[in-house]
């Protein structure tokens, strides 16, 4: 009879004879520079050159959809399914990639091969997303080839164009709903809580990004003949931030703060290690909402940060006085916090503390934030395997500190969302010497096979509740 332990050991030989590697190297050849001009034909080879025939000869039957945004890359919808009376699981990766920055590499590494050192393997795409949906993908297939069935059905989704926000993602979601019936969502991206704690998260904080800008008068004047004479655009903009947030970072406008944490969500916070692993920053404990402590700051509430402050000419001071000031902000939040409000708010704010100059603009379209909580069954059942796999307890972050588009999988859709990130914090993600560990791959693999594993073994919540 196959066992678990099989399909795990299977996994294990997997990554040993190099076949892992070879795949990934296959997939980072592929420059899919989705935020660059001219991608367009290498988006559409990683779909039908390499995912599709890799999953027809798993049994998916797979079709390809050109994005409803003329301008975006198409999706690949790719479905195996076993019975009608089995657990459904979507599952979902991306295959575009932000720019390889080819020049800029360490030791004139290119980003489109694997190069490796020590125990990390360089390439554009290793961490987000194409080695976190190989490992998912190669897991699948090694509990096909040793239970001769996988034990539930699959629908995938891979788009190619999350680097530049998902465009049309959500709109052909809602156009082909029909698609995407199932009983929970998995899938892998972002970050572990540390690189030796598998971790699970099951949301995302959601961002809110806005423009402040003062335009006092035409052109510069200079300030010996005009100093104390004329506003300062950039003294008022000061203010205007000061009067937003404090010096330790706590937020100050009326509205914006969210710090009502749910009893199971603080409990499953309670437990995590924030800030440990090569490449991290030195945290300030003292930064942020005072009543609160480090992980509840970056995981369960809202956060406010100055992205950018301009006034003058930086890169060629003037002794003048400035035309205007412009501030890039934005505001991380959680779960509970009304995004229609948000302007309104910070537009109340600015005109009772006396800057109604200050124009406010919202640079683009907010999507909401989304947690399933710690206690759902689902996450629970997801726990309880990914733990027997590393035997230990996993780090249980409720929703990412970041943002991803999963508001369309938890809202649109109505499925419960769990996330198994097979990458960490200091993989350089975006930026030249983009790489995984190997510490983390080998993990990745077996904690995935013993999911997808369990998840065909028939005790899924859907089937014993």
């Amino acid at each position: 009879m196959m066992s678990r332990d099989q399909a795990i050991a299977a996994i294990d030989d997997y990554y040993q004879n190099g076949d892992f590697e070879a795949e990934l190297a296959g997939r980072i050849s592929y420059k899919t520079e989705s935020n660059l001009p001219n991608c367009e034909t290498a988006l559409e080879a990683y779909l039908e050159d390499d995912l599709v025939p890799y999953l027809s000869n798993m049994g998916f039957i797979c079709n390809t959809y050109p994005n409803p945004r003329s301008d975006a890359g198409p999706f690949l919808v790719a479905k195996r399914i076993e019975g009608n009376n089995l657990p459904t699981v979507m599952t979902y990766g991306h295959g575009d990639v932000i720019a390889g920055y080819d020049d800029q590499w360490d030791n004139a590494m290119s980003p489109w091969d694997i190069t490796k050192v020590g125990q990390r393997w360089y390439g554009r795409g290793t961490a987000d997303n194409k080695g976190q949906h190989t490992i998912n993908l190669a897991a699948l297939r090694a509990v096909l080839d040793i239970r001769g069935s996988l034990g539930f059905n699959v629908t995938l989704l891979i788009e190619m164009g999350e680097e530049r926000g998902s465009p049309g993602l959500r709109d052909f979601c809602e156009a082909h709903k029909d698609l995407f019936s199932a009983d929970v969502f998995i899938a892998s991206d972002g970050p572990r809580i540390h690189p030796d704690k598998p971790t699970i998260f099951m949301g995302s904080r959601s961002v809110f990004n806005f423009t402040m800008r003062l335009d006092s008068h035409a052109g510069g004047h200079h300030s010996g003949n005009w100093g104390g004479l004329l506003t300062n655009p950039g003294v008022v903009m000061a203010h205007a931030l000061a009067s937003m947030i404090d010096r330790n970072g706590k937020i100050l406008v009326e509205g914006w703060r969210n710090t009502r944490i749910p009893d199971s969500v603080r409990a499953a916070i309670a437990k995590l290690d924030v800030g440990e692993g090569e490449n991290t920053p030195d945290i300030n404990p003292n930064w942020g909402e005072p009543d609160l402590t480090i992980a509840e700051r970056v995981f369960a509430s809202n956060t406010f940060e100055v992205r950018a402050f301009e006034t003058g000419n930086p890169k060629s001071p003037a002794n003048a006085i400035p035309p205007s000031a412009v501030v890039f902000g934005h505001l991380r939040y959680v779960v509970g916090t009304d995004i229609s409000k948000l302007m309104p708010l910070l537009r109340n704010h600015l005109d009772k503390h006396g800057f109604d100059e200050i124009i406010i603009t919202s640079e683009r379209d907010m999507m909401p934030a989304t947690r399933l909580d710690p206690d759902h069954p689902w996450a629970k059942w997801a726990i309880q395997s990914l733990s027997k796999t590393a035997d230990d307890e996993i780090a249980v972050v409720p929703n990412l500190g970041g943002s991803l588009p999963n508001d369309v999988f938890a809202d649109l859709l109505g499925l419960p969302t769990i996330w198994v990130p097979h990458s960490y914090a200091g993989c350089s993600q975006h930026a030249p010497n983009e790489h995984i560990l190997e510490s983390i791959s080998k993990s990745a693999l077996r904690l995935m096979t013993g999911l997808w594993w369990d998840l065909g073994e028939g005790n899924t919540p859907r089937q014993i509740s």
